[in-house]
Formats: structure tokens, C-alpha cells, sequence
């Protein structure tokens, strides 16, 4: 791993920008990278070398000119699949849309491409983000690069891996429950989930319209605000864009301080099913907080219990809906019933979506359906989205009381590979803690607040703020990176165990 890999962005932009390194020298060390180690971790469905090479060549162009497009022109990205991006193939992790290329970018891509950015590739996630450990993916699981034989969360895993082995120094991926997050947690990786309609969702492959986020993934605080600056905004193609300036992210890292901060910790978001070392790394961090000047109080959210039921009710209710446009007459796959001769349209599609989607793309679509049906619909989204109502209206209570919330972002270190795959309950229980943020729509980051005792894996951190004050995120973030590094005496991802190299 060359010294290039290890920076982070706002260190090699820094670089760039000074003239002691080439955009097209970081670029092509990640490539390297890449190269060299994706075959264990597979945390890249595609790899665009060239684009993004030729988009470094342009950077470096600027810079002789005096130039700069944005604060991390030249900095390479890797980009979650289920972003459209015109010429480069996406997914969505699933053999429903093998080979499909867009013919655009979605908003977050192009505003990438105006700042300069190189677009090192896609990132593998479960199927059509329906997953928590990216095992779901049609094409193979993404591996976690503390242990190869252990999850990176999901369903944005391929993000994080790749950030964590040094892959990329910046991903960008989507949280609908938890999906940035959790791999932050279990990856050692910075990971934000934007107020709902902070980022623009245009060209977004819509898994759940309600809930759909997508975010920075980074190597540090920091460089999650520079990408958040980059990405984020009001956006007209996106009628569910918020018209407003987007919160001094970076500034708040930069002037972090947690002097008369009032900290919640929620009550209902720790205890019975949480593993002790990630308890014990929280209440360290907790420690911390207070010997940096914030008061710590105890807060309860009492209806974020029945958060996970609500949410895997709306979720494959939106999914069904939103799913229902892969019919195989537009675009994606295409695939002929055996035995008749001249079939329907109907069957045509039946056939081919029995062979694109994976079980738990079927799983969730049937449930969702039955959701919405006739004589159900009252009894089961209804309800749920009155149990929405009634979280949305605790986090008000809760930020009454203080001015940020606190918890462990997932119960659980990274579990094996194939340890929950057969039990959908075991797995959605990952969420546990991600999902009240994203039914009510309001900011989110987790950071790694060590490594548990129990197995020497991340563990995670999530802090809450409410609707457009991510900055407060940023600010609490960065105050405590610095001290839990001071702690660890350099980042945590430099713990990364060295992975076998491809020769």
C-alpha cells in the first residue's frame, strides 16, 4: 500500500494543490490499489480507469493554469452503483440490469464531474440496496477488509471496503436505514447520512422514495464535509430537493468544539442485544464528551422500539412500487419463458424478473405488495406510517432537551459471511439503530469510536441533529475524531490489517 493510498482527501487535495503530487499519480495509485486487492475484498463491480485518468490529466491542466474547480479537484471517488452514470455501466448489484449504461449522470454524479473529481469506478452493494451486508448483491458479496471473512455492512459495503482498504480516498454511497452507517461502524470509516432532500436523489435508483438518502463515505470528518460541500444542495430535477443553503459543513469541522454542547444519549438505542465492547467503545466515547466540556444528559424516544417494524413495512411497500418499472420492455434484461412460442407481454415479464432478482429482492417486493393491497393498506402501511408520525415527534421531544443524539450505530461488530444469510430477521436487526433517523428524515453520522474487546473489530458511533443542522454533526464529529485519535495515537484505519496483494 503506497503512502498515496493512505491519505486522506483533504491531505492529497492539499497535495495536488501544491504541486507535490499529480492528480493523475493519486489516480493511478488508486488503480493500483485496486488492482492489487479488489480480487479479495470485491469492492468494485466496474472500474473505470480511463475516465477517470483523463479527468485527473483535465485536473492537473487547472492547476498549471492556476486553476482550481472546487476544494478537491483531482481527488478520486469511488461511486455506489445504484447511481446513474453516462457511459459507465450501473447495476444496481443486480443480473436485472447487467450491462445497462445510462445515457446521463445523475445530479450527485455531475456535480462530482463539474468539481473535478476522477470517478474511480462503481461499488458493489446488495440488490438494489436491499440488504445489510452487501451478501445480497447478484454478483458476489463484498468482503470486509479487517477480516476477509466477515461482512462490510450494507447495503453500501462496497463503498466502505473501499475506502477502508484504500481503495479510494472518498465514496459516495446511499443510506435508506442505515446503508451509510452501519458499514461506517463495522468498516472504521466516517459515514453521513444528509438531511432527507439535503443531497439530490435525481438519477438515484429509487429503492424507497421516502427514505432514500445519499451521502459521503470518507476516511475522516473532514473529508466527509469537503465531499458533503461537493455533493450536496438544491437541485430543481428533484422535487424533493430542499430549497435551502446547505449547512456550514466544513466550517463546523474546522471550529469543532463540544464546550456547552448538550448530548443525548437515547435510552432505547443501547442495551440487551448490543454487544459489550461496542457498548463499552460508546461509553468511552461518552467519557470523552464530557471531559470536552458537553453536558450529557439521558433522553427517551419511546416509540423508536417499533421503528424497525414500521420501516420494513413502508420500505417494501415503496420497493414493490418503485421495482414494478423493471419489466423487461424498457431496458436491463430480457429473458424468454421456455416452451412457448409466441409469448406475452406478461409472461415475458414474469420470466425475466424470476431470473434478474435475487430472494431478497422477491422477498421484499411480496411483502410490499401485500402491504399496499386491497383490504390491507389501512392495516399495515397506514399504521406504519402513523408510527413514523410518532418517531418524527420524538426526535422534536428529544431536541427539546438536547442538541444532538447519541447511540451505538449498529448492536454488533461485523458478523461472518453467511452467519445471518437465512434468517431476514436476524439481518434487518442491524438496522435497529439507523432506522428512527431515516423515517423521520433527519441528519446522521457514525464514526469509528474504536475496536471492541471481544474480537478486535470497529465499532461505531452514530450522532443524530435535527433537520438541516448537520453541521452540528460535523462539529461533534470532528471534536471527537480528534480526541479518540489522540487515544488510539493515529487513525484507526492504519490498523487495517495488510491485505495480500495480487502479483
Amino acid at each position: 500500500m503506497s503512502e498515496l493510498t493512505r491519505m486522506g482527501a483533504a491531505d492529497l487535495a492539499q497535495a495536488i494543490r501544491s504541486g507535490a503530487v499529480s492528480s493523475v499519480e493519486v489516480t493511478q495509485a488508486h488503480l493500483n490499489r485496486i488492482y492489487d486487492v479488489d480480487t479479495g475484498v470485491h469492492a468494485f463491480l466496474h472500474v473505470s480507469g480511463e475516465v477517470a485518468l483523463e479527468a485527473a490529466r483535465a485536473a492537473d491542466a487547472r492547476r498549471s493554469a492556476g486553476e482550481s474547480a472546487s476544494s478537491l479537484d483531482g481527488v478520486p471517488v469511488a461511486v455506489k452503483d445504484v447511481f446513474t452514470t453516462a457511459g459507465i455501466p450501473t447495476t444496481c448489484g443486480s443480473r436485472i440490469l447487467e450491462g445497462w449504461v445510462p445515457p446521463y449522470d445523475a445530479t450527485v454524479v455531475s456535480r462530482l464531474r463539474k468539481a473535478g473529481l476522477p470517478i474511480l469506478g462503481k461499488t458493489n452493494m446488495d440488490e438494489f440496496a436491499m440488504g445489510s451486508s452487501t451478501e445480497h448483491s447478484g454478483y458476489g458479496p463484498t468482503r470486509n477488509p479487517w477480516d476477509l471473512e466477515r461482512i462490510p455492512g450494507g447495503s453500501g459495503g462496497g463503498s466502505a471496503a473501499a475506502v477502508a482498504a484504500g481503495e479510494a480516498p472518498l465514496a459516495v454511497g446511499t443510506d435508506t436505514g442505515g446503508s451509510i452507517r452501519q458499514p461506517g461502524a463495522v468498516t472504521g470509516t466516517v459515514g453521513v447520512k444528509p438531511t432527507y432532500g439535503g443531497v439530490s436523489r435525481y438519477g438515484l435508483v429509487a429503492l424507497a422514495s421516502s427514505l432514500d438518502q445519499a451521502g459521503p463515505v470518507a476516511r475522516t470528518v473532514l473529508d466527509a464535509a469537503l465531499l458533503h460541500e461537493v455533493i450536496g444542495g438544491h437541485d430543481p430535477l428533484d422535487s424533493t430537493s430542499i430549497d435551502r443553503p446547505l449547512p456550514p459543513v466544513v466550517e463546523a469541522v474546522r471550529n469543532a468544539d463540544l464546550s456547552g454542547l448538550r448530548v443525548g444519549v437515547v435510552k432505547e438505542l443501547g442495551g440487551e442485544g448490543y454487544q459489550s465492547g461496542v457498548l463499552a467503545r460508546f461509553d468511552d466515547a461518552v467519557k470523552l464528551m464530557i471531559e470536552a466540556g458537553a453536558e450529557v444528559v439521558e433522553v427517551s424516544c419511546p416509540h423508536f422500539v417499533y421503528g424497525l417494524a414500521a420501516y420494513y413495512l413502508i420500505l417494501p411497500s415503496e420497493a414493490s412500487s418503485n421495482l414494478a418499472r423493471f419489466d423487461a420492455m424498457r431496458y436491463g434484461l430480457r429473458v424468454l419463458p421456455e416452451g412457448v412460442d409466441a409469448p406475452s407481454a406478461e409472461q415475458v415479464m414474469n420470466a425475466t424478473r424470476e431470473a434478474g432478482f435475487g430472494p431478497e429482492v422477491k422477498r421484499r417486493i411480496i411483502l410490499g405488495t401485500y402491504a399496499l393491497s386491497s383490504g390491507y393498506y389501512d392495516a399495515y402501511y397506514g399504521q406504519a406510517q402513523k408510527v413514523r408520525t410518532l418517531i418524527a415527534r420524538d426526535f422534536t421531544a428529544a431536541f427539546e432537551k438536547a442538541d444532538v443524539l447519541v447511540s451505538p450505530t449498529a448492536p454488533t461488530t461485523a458478523f461472518k459471511i453467511g452467519e445471518k444469510l437465512d434468517d431476514p430477521l436476524a439481518m434487518y436487526l442491524n438496522d435497529i439503530a439507523t432506522v428512527p433517523a431515516s423515517l423521520a428524515g433527519v441528519p446522521g453520522i457514525s464514526l469509528p469510536s474504536g475496536l471492541a474487546d471481544e474480537d478486535g473489530l470497529p465499532a461505531g458511533l452514530q450522532v443524530l441533529a435535527p433537520a438541516m443542522a448537520d453541521d452540528r454533526l460535523y462539529r461533534v464529529g470532528g471534536a471527537l475524531e480528534t480526541m479518540l485519535q489522540e487515544r488510539w495515537a493515529g487513525p484507526l484505519l492504519d490498523r487495517v490489517p495488510k491485505l495480500e496483494v495480487r502479483t
